[in-house]
Parts: structure tokens; C-alpha cells; sequence
């Protein structure tokens, strides 16, 4: 991580950083995908595990977020 990208990084909030993860790990389920590494039921189930566990609700939002503004 070059220091430009370190202070970016730092300026996001939890909620910001945990989509970029997020959106991160769903384009290599992606990639691997397309390669032929894992099956599509793989990648569904893996994805769907992935939306759970860091509680990304449909509209995008995290459930963390929706807690905090609640």
C-alpha cells in the first residue's frame, strides 16, 4: 500500500472500509469464477456467506450503519 493509498484508507469511515473489503472480496469470488476455479454454486454460496457475515443488506448498506442511525 503506497502512503497515498494509506492515507485514503485511513480518512474512510468503518462502514466506508468494510465495503471496499466487501466489494473487494466479491470481485475475486468473481474472477475465480470466470476462470473456471470455482462453480457457480460455489460462487453463490460463497458470496451470500460473504453478504452475511459482513452485513450487507440489499439496498447496499451495512446493517452496522443501519443500527447506528437507528
Amino acid at each position: 500500500m503506497t502512503a497515498e493509498n494509506s492515507s485514503s484508507w485511513d480518512s474512510l469511515s468503518y462502514e466506508e472500509k468494510n465495503r471496499a473489503l466487501y466489494e473487494r472480496q466479491k470481485r475475486m469470488l468473481e474472477a475465480f469464477l470466470e476462470r473456471g476455479a470455482i462453480s457457480k454454486a460455489q460462487f453463490e454460496k460463497s458470496l451470500r456467506d460473504l453478504t452475511e457475515k459482513m452485513g450487507i443488506r440489499e439496498n447496499g448498506k451495512t446493517r452496522f450503519a443501519e443500527e447506528v442511525q437507528e
